[in-house]
Parts: C-alpha cells; structure tokens; sequence
C-alpha cells in the first residue's frame, strides 16, 4: 500500500510543509496547488501515481501547514511565492521534475518553468490559466481595480471571496454530480482563510493577481522557445477559468494534448481524480520515454 509522508522543512527562515510519496529514484512530479486549498487539493491522486512516481507537493507560506507570516513580516507576491517554491526545490535536490499545475499553481509554476526551464521535463495543466481568453472581462477587470484602488473601499470589495459561501461555489459549481465533493475539501480550505491573519495574506495575493496578466507573453515565449510536452486537463464547468484558456496552449505548444473533463469545474481532482491519474500515467509514460 502507498504511504504518503508528511514533512516539514525551514527555507529562508520559513517552515514549509509538504507531501510526498512514491520511490525517491523515480521521475518527480512537483505539484502546486491552487487558491484556496494547499497541498490537501492532491490527496486522492497522490496514491494513484506514487506507484511510479516521486510526487511531492508543498504548501506556499500562508496556505495550509506552512508558516503563515503576517503581511508586514513576508511579502505575499506571486514572485516572492515564487523564490520560496525555487529555495525547496533547491533544498530537496529536485534538478529534474514535472510541473502539475492549478489555479495560483500557474503563476507559481510558470515563473519557475521561465526561470529554470532546463528543469522542466513536462507540464500538467489543470485549470491554470496563462492566456487573456481563459478569464472573463469582468473577472479581470476586477482584479486589475483590485490591484490599483489599495483601499479600505477596495479591499471590501474582495471579502466575501473569502469567505465560505464563496469557497464552497469553486468546488461545486459546474460539477455535474455535486454529491461527488466531499465537505472535507471546502472546510479544509475555508479552516486556512479563517486563521488570524490570513484573510490579510489572501487580499495581498489577490491584489498581487493582476501583476500575472503582464508575465502572459514571457510564459507563450517560454512555451514557444522550449516547447515542453504538455497535458491540458480542464475541467469544462469551471467559472473562473473558461474552456477557451485551456485550448488556448495549443497556439503556442506544439506538443499539447488537451483533455476537457465534462461534469468536472475548477477544481477537477474532487471529482476526477481516477480519470486525471490515469490520463497523467499514459501521458507521462510515453513523453518520458521519449528521446
């Protein structure tokens, strides 16, 4: 049976947690977690690789089990979230790894994949967005205002994403069969944002957000030049990020294969998690053994 450990490492002063599971020897996948979950959103497809793979998964500084440092303490940017993910990869020894990317994963894992890109071996795209058309107009629009209108007036406005009414729609919504989403994924995320402080974390990332709409053509540049094998894996009823974002990869990714899961939404893995492992397997099995 496949254990999943559960550690704890200091970087750059920072406890970080993480999962890992699967032989030490075999091809890493680095998993990063999307917005508001943590390392929690890959319990049920750790198990599922970790027979042939080394999966590990960590928590950002704020999110799930890692420190969370208040805002005047750490800088809550996705570039500084960025260098804390580098320094792990950095402390584990991890010089070769696949990417699974979701949600806040995307900014994270592309600003890493641009920086290091002789690391990369793959992308796993799940309902991550690095083009214009997978966002709505309006949900930009408010993101670029929230970035700019710093205020009392502008951070009330970001409250109520929040809080639980608004967690628990990114996991139900667009899911064909609700009953397949356990409770346990929305408390767990929900029981993060309601810790001290962390509210506070939650507004200097979103505020932060706008500042990935700039980085779109550096990663389409990064897609281009090193055309890393890709696997788009979308959940069709996500209302954050649209279907248009996923086959979007196509026009810069030549060795894109694209998946759209019917019946799942944002986050996928809640519903999907045999259908994304087995897709991530034979995936994975032919690109890396490919020359």
């Amino acid at each position: 049976m496949t254990q999943i450990h559960y550690r704890t490492v200091s970087i750059n002063g920072l406890e970080v947690f993480y999962r890992e599971a699967g032989p030490p020897g075999a091809p890493t996948i680095l998993l990063l977690h999307g917005f508001p979950t943590s390392s929690h959103m890959y319990r049920d497809l750790m198990p599922r690789l970790a027979d042939r793979y080394h999966l590990v998964a960590p928590d950002y500084p704020g999110f799930g089990y890692s420190a969370c440092p208040g805002v005047a303490e750490f800088t809550y940017t996705f570039d500084h979230l960025t260098d804390v993910i580098a320094a792990f990869t950095d402390h584990l020894r991890l010089d070769r790894y696949v990417l699974y990317l979701q949600d806040f994963g995307g900014p994270v894992g592309f600003r890493l994949a641009a920086r290091r890109p002789a690391r990369v071996r793959a992308l796993l795209v799940q309902n991550a967005n690095a083009y214009e058309a997978g966002m709505s107009t309006e949900i930009q629009d408010w993101l670029l205002a929230l970035s700019r209108e710093r205020t009392p007036a502008g951070r009330a406005k970001a409250v109520p994403v929040f809080e639980l009414p608004y967690t628990k729609r990114q996991y139900l919504e667009g899911v064909a069969d609700p009953s397949l989403v356990s409770p346990d994924a929305w408390e767990h995320a929900q029981w993060g944002m309601d810790r001290p402080g962390n509210k506070d974390i939650q507004y200097e990332l979103h505020a932060d957000y706008a500042s990935n709409f700039a980085r779109y053509a550096e990663w389409h540049s990064y897609f281009r030049q090193h055309q890393p094998a890709t696997l788009v894996m979308w959940g069709a009823g996500d209302f954050v990020f649209g279907v248009p974002g996923a086959r979007a990869y196509q026009q810069d990714l030549g060795n894109c294969e694209l998946h759209i899961l019917e019946g799942a939404a944002h986050f996928a893995l809640e519903t999907h998690a045999p259908e994304i492992a087995a897709l991530i397997g034979e995936f994975l099995d032919r690109r890396l053994r490919a020359p």
